[in-house]
């Protein structure tokens, strides 16, 4: 029997038809003594009573069994209950991914809630529609700081409580108001086991779990809604092709109740939600929650997992930095790119042979194992989604025996859709469909003689028990979504190879039209810079004009390392450094060596180097860190116009 007719037929205890309440509880039934969660210390102001969370020291973690989990979470659900939360009520969650995040998110879904949640970097706009919107009754925030915010809107809103995760100050006068140790307390003296069993199964397989607002690179976010039946099957889904089948190899990595996994990914995004949550509980597997995603070095190395899910933008920082420690002298850059030349060449070889053999043993004591190590030693998997991954840049991960499982998803399907198995991974594919998942593409998208493509390119279409029916309160959107067949139309260009393996092109709103009437998919160019050394961002620009341009953010620390090493004395302040010729001829070199791998119509004719990185914090990458492209473009005009001033008219 082959791996796609072995998933397909694969069953366990994990793969049911249940709520997510009953999902947890019967993963905690299986699992009580084993590790369900690893928290840090040193970091929060915790509510929750050192009895129940025994304070970690700072810097390094302690665990909770899933029985000590299953019982914050059920006397959480009870004094959810006893706060008015009944089935069918929206509750928010807005706060960082944490331990607290996920027992709240058990607890509320054990309790018949819906939840919703919200950004911790949302404005107070944001906020106000957020739980405006849903009509959220109540409200579980991180801290002082998300309370007051919510305080600031509250005149517009019908919460009845909110729930602040962290101890606070000054509101003994507001009943409304109250930690979650408080809640926690209330539900242990209410807490009556035959009457949470009820609550768990009360709701039914199609009613409302979740209601998760799309990242909004574009307008108001949508809220999408997705039912327990979403969920469950997504993780039923994720465990056909991961879980432990007996027709594996034993060498095979495979996600069970041995997995130990690192959590920073926001819990507010569907991804993280499923994959990195549902799925990992589900399977009696451990979640540590990492401080902050600029510590995952220290946190990986405490924590030591096996697996972890991200998004491309923080394997190329990870990359970054693992790049940046091996330029500290000449020597020990000039043996980094030597063994990651060879890597790549032995991971692409169908028969190495001794000589390579050899280079690749050297190539991994001398490099590999020591960034291995920095990682914690022992990353079997590691799932990327969420957005385009470079192909050569997940090439250098498998040289340094750092597997990637790239996939695809959407919030719409609650979300993954696709994804390589550990069977038979592609690089530079997205996998194919997860058993249970229809696909269809619809080539009347695209113009087909734009693509030399074999195989069927267009927008995809999904169907399955993982889509959601549609989105909160916007009939015209749901409508707008799905075909008259019932098939979700995402919105996103791909290729279907004849192996049924998928290849990412882009968003069809993003493909960019030549005025020569070529279309131009901006993903694969930007991403042919992710392992770049001299551009840290690429966006790509040319919608209605005769050739490719692209804004270029370049490495700064790397360019005066550079300009060190010439002899070249650049000026401090980043506006100057973008436009220094010396620096604009450097980074031109890269350009050209990128634009030799694409068609001579894809390639960037002429850029503009900019003095800031595209980040959440400015407002220039979502929470999920895909590039707001309509935002950089509006601030970066003036530099775009300047890409085509004058050369347009005689290209």
């Amino acid at each position: 029997m082959n791996w796609r007719d072995a998933e397909r037929e694969y069953v366990d205890a994990v793969i049911e038809e249940t709520t997510i309440g009953r999902m947890f509880e019967d993963a905690a039934e299986r699992n009580p003594n084993r590790p369900a969660q690893r928290y840090k210390g040193g970091v929060y102001d915790r509510s929750l009573t050192d009895d129940l969370v025994p304070a970690a020291k700072p810097g390094t973690f302690r665990t909770l069994s899933y029985a000590e989990m299953r019982d914050i979470v059920r006397h959480l659900a009870a004094g959810f209950r006893d706060l008015g939360v009944g089935l069918g009520d929206r509750v928010a969650i807005f706060a960082n991914t944490r331990m607290e995040w996920a027992q709240c998110d058990f607890a509320l879904l054990g309790a018949g809630a819906v939840v919703t949640t919200v950004y911790t970097g949302s404005s107070t706009d944001q906020i106000r529609y957020l739980l405006s919107d849903p009509n959220a009754s109540g409200v579980v925030v991180e801290n002082q700081e998300c309370l007051e915010d919510v305080l600031a809107v509250e005149d517009e809103l019908e919460l009845e409580f909110v729930v602040s995760i962290d101890e606070l100050e000054g509101y003994d006068d507001r009943p409304d108001v109250l930690t979650l140790g408080e809640l926690r307390e209330r539900g242990a003296e209410t807490f009556d086991l035959e009457r949470y069993r009820e609550w768990v199964d009360e709701p039914g397989l199609d009613d409302l779990a979740s209601l998760i607002y799309t990242s909004g690179t574009t307008g108001r976010p949508k809220g999408v809604q997705l039912t327990h039946r979403n969920f469950r099957s997504n993780v039923n889904q994720i465990r056909k092709r991961y879980g432990p089948r007996p027709d594996k190899d034993e060498d095979l990595p495979v996600i069970d109740e041995n997995v130990r996994s690192v959590s920073y990914l926001p819990l507010a995004h569907v991804f993280e939600r499923t994959a990195g949550h549902f799925t990992l509980f589900a399977s009696g597997a451990c979640v540590a929650y990492a401080e902050d995603p600029e510590t995952l070095q220290e946190d990986f190395s405490a924590v030591q997992p096996n697996t972890a899910t991200s998004v491309p933008r923080v394997y190329e920082k990870i990359y970054d930095a693992i790049r940046e420690q091996a330029s500290e002298s000449s020597v020990k850059q000039r043996i980094f790119e030597w063994a990651t030349d060879v890597g790549v060449e032995y991971q692409q070889a169908d028969s190495p042979g001794p000589i390579l053999t050899v280079k690749q043993t050297l190539a991994d004591r001398l490099v590999f194992s020591t960034v291995r190590e920095a990682l914690g030693g022992n990353i079997d998997l590691l799932i990327s989604g969420g957005g385009s991954l470079s192909a050569d840049l997940c090439q250098l991960y498998y040289a340094m025996g750092l597997p990637i499982y790239e996939g695809y998803g959407l919030t719409e399907t609650a979300p993954v859709v696709t994804v390589n198995p550990p069977e038979a991974p592609k690089i530079g594919t997205i996998g194919p469909a997860l058993p249970g998942v229809e696909l269809e593409i619809d080539e009347t998208t695209v113009d087909q003689e734009a693509f030399d493509d074999p195989g069927d390119v267009g927008e995809l279409l999904v169907r399955g028990p993982n889509v959601s029916d549609g989105y909160w309160n916007k009939p015209g959107a749901t409508d707008r979504s799905f075909t008259d067949g019932g098939w979700f139309r995402t919105g996103d260009i791909v290729h279907r190879r004849p192996d049924d393996y998928l290849e990412f092109r882009d968003r069809a709103k993003q493909i960019l039209v030549l005025s020569t009437g070529k279309n131009v998919a901006p993903a694969p160019i930007e991403d042919a810079f992710a392992a770049s050394e001299r551009v840290e961002q690429c966006m790509v620009v040319g919608d209605g004009r005769k050739f490719v341009g692209a804004l270029l953010v370049p490495n700064t620390p790397h360019i005066r390392e550079w300009a060190d090493r010439e002899g070249i004395d650049l000026p401090d302040d980043p506006e100057a450094i973008v436009e220094d010729e010396r620096v604009r001829e450097y980074v031109r070199a890269e350009v050209d060596d990128v634009n030799e791998s694409f068609e001579a119509h894809e390639t960037i004719k002429r850029f503009e180097l900019v003095p800031r990185e595209f980040t959440e914090e400015n407002e220039m990458l979502t929470p999920t860190m895909k590039k707001k492209r309509r935002v950089i473009m509006d601030r970066f005009d003036d530099r775009i116009e300047r890409i085509y001033e004058e050369r347009e008219a005689t290209q």
